[in-house]
C-alpha cells in the first residue's frame, strides 16, 4: 500500500511541506535568492508594520473585499433565484451566466482593460448614450479600484451554480407547508429557503473573502498597482517585494501574515456562523 501512495507522499513533502517550512524560515532572514539567507529575527515583521506601502496594500485589499464580496454574493443569489424558476431557455441562460467564470484571469483582464478604455471602451460608449461622460476608470486613482470591483461581478456565475445546487436541495414539502399557512414569497424565502441554503452561503462567503485577499492578476495585467498605488493589492505588494526587489525574506513574512489573517477571518466567521447557519436535521451548529 505504501508503495502505491509513495508518489503522493514524496510530491507532498517536496513540493508542498518543504516550501511552506522554508518560507517560514526565510521570513526570519535577509534573503535575496542569490546569496545565502542571513538570520535577522523579527526584523522583516517590524519593517513590514512600519512600511506605508504595506498599510496601503491592506487598505486597498480590505476595501475591495468589503465591497466586492457582499455584492457578488447578492448577484449570484439573485441570478440563482431567477434561473431556478421555470423560464424559457433556462439551460441556455445558466450556461451563459457560468461561461465567464471559465475564462482565464489574464484573458479576462485584457478584455476588461479594453472595456474600461476611456476613449474607445465599451463602458464609456454605453454611458454616452445617456449623455454621461464616463470617467478615466483605470487611469484615475479615484475610479481604478472600483473598475476592478465591477470586473469581479462578471464571474458571479460560479457562485450562481452553487446557489442553484442549494436551492434544488430545499425540500418542496417545506415550501408547500409555508404556502398553505399563508406565507408569501418573501416570507418563504426569508424563513424557509434562506435558512436551508445558509451552509452554501457560508461556504461562498469564506471562499469569497479568501479569493479577495489574494487578488493579483487584475492588478498585474491592468494597472501595475497604480495609478498612485490605488490598486496596490496585498499580493501584488508581495510579488513586487519578491520578484522586483528580490527580497525573498521580506516577501515570505508578508505571505505568513496573509496566511494568519485568512485563518483568523475564517475562524471568526465559523464562530459567528452559529447564529445564522442552519443544517438540515441538526439545526444550528
Amino acid at each position: 500500500m505504501y508503495l502505491f501512495i509513495s508518489p503522493w507522499i514524496i510530491g507532498f513533502l517536496v513540493f508542498a511541506l518543504y516550501p511552506i517550512l522554508s518560507s517560514l524560515y526565510f521570513s526570519f532572514t535577509d534573503y535575496d535568492i542569490i546569496h545565502p539567507p542571513e538570520f535577522i529575527g523579527l526584523a522583516n515583521y517590524r519593517e513590514m508594520f512600519q512600511n506605508e506601502l504595506f498599510w496601503q496594500s491592506v487598505r486597498v485589499t480590505l476595501k475591495f473585499t468589503f465591497i466586492s464580496v457582499p455584492v457578488q454574493l447578492l448577484l449570484a443569489l439573485g441570478f440563482a433565484l431567477l434561473l431556478h424558476q421555470k423560464i424559457p431557455l433556462r439551460g441556455f441562460f445558466r450556461t451563459a451566466m457560468y461561461f465567464p467564470s471559465m475564462v482565464s484571469g489574464v484573458a479576462m483582464s485584457l478584455l476588461w482593460y479594453w472595456i474600461f478604455n476611456p476613449q474607445i471602451g465599451l463602458f464609456n460608449y454605453m454611458l454616452s448614450w445617456f449623455g454621461i461622460k464616463g470617467p478615466a476608470w483605470l487611469m484615475d486613482p479615484d475610479s481604478a479600484l472600483y473598475a476592478l470591483i465591477i470586473m469581479t461581478f462578471w464571474t458571479a456565475g460560479s457562485g450562481m451554480i452553487l446557489f442553484l445546487a442549494g436551492l434544488q436541495g430545499v425540500p418542496s414539502s417545506l415550501v408547500e407547508a409555508a404556502r398553505l399557512d399563508g406565507a408569501g414569497r418573501f416570507k418563504i424565502f426569508v424563513h424557509v429557503v434562506l435558512p436551508m441554503i445558509s451552509p452554501v452561503l457560508l461556504f461562498q462567503l469564506i471562499m469569497g473573502i479568501i479569493d479577495s485577499f489574494q487578488v493579483f492578476t487584475q492588478a498585474y495585467v491592468m494597472t501595475q498597482g497604480g495609478p498612485n498605488y490605488s490598486t496596490w493589492f496585498y499580493v501584488y505588494n508581495l510579488y513586487t517585494s519578491a520578484f522586483k526587489e528580490y527580497r525573498a525574506g521580506y516577501s515570505s513574512a508578508l505571505a505568513w501574515v496573509l496566511l494568519i489573517a485568512v485563518m483568523i477571518c475564517t475562524a471568526l466567521i465559523m464562530k459567528l456562523s452559529n447564529r445564522f447557519v442552519h443544517y438540515e436535521g441538526g439545526g444550528r451548529r
